[in-house]
């Protein structure tokens, strides 16, 4: 009997905009299920998710509502295999020899759900291309 490969680890930063990193890495798990290991964080977590992430992402069939944004630590950098900095590659700590990508987005005008789309659809269509990379095909 084979050993199974360890899961990849990818941990998704979005320093000032915690709703991002959330987005990426709901996608992410709801795309690669217990393939990869997904955590997301920022820099001042908020109490809940923004509603109006919570409305884009459950049109597109992903529930995050549940989710708690979580702090930024040197330490969820450091045990991640793959680190993706959303806007904020500044403020991320950098290890020699670690996998960073840094996803620009950017900001529409507006408010709301209507100004959440956007940046949700770009999020999506980057994480499917990382499961490319990562070798990984996308749940139906």
């Amino acid at each position: 009997m084979s050993t199974p490969a360890p899961r990849p680890s990818v941990l998704f930063v979005c320093v000032h905009n915690a709703g991002r990193s959330q987005m990426g890495a709901a996608f992410l798990a709801h795309l690669a299920g217990e393939r990869v290991e997904v955590r997301s964080a920022g820099s001042a977590p908020a109490d809940a998710v923004n509603p109006a992430v919570v409305e884009a992402m459950k049109e597109a069939g992903v529930d995050i509502s549940a989710q708690k944004p979580k702090v930024l630590t040197t330490e969820a950098v450091r045990s991640s295999d793959v680190v993706i900095t959303m806007g904020c590659g500044d403020a991320c700590p950098v290890f020699p020899g670690k996998r960073y990508l840094d996803w620009q987005l950017d900001d529409p005008a507006g408010q709301g759900v209507e100004a959440v789309r956007p940046i949700r659809d770009a999020i999506e269509q980057r994480v499917r291309e990382l499961l490319g990379e990562l070798g990984i095909p996308a749940a139906a």
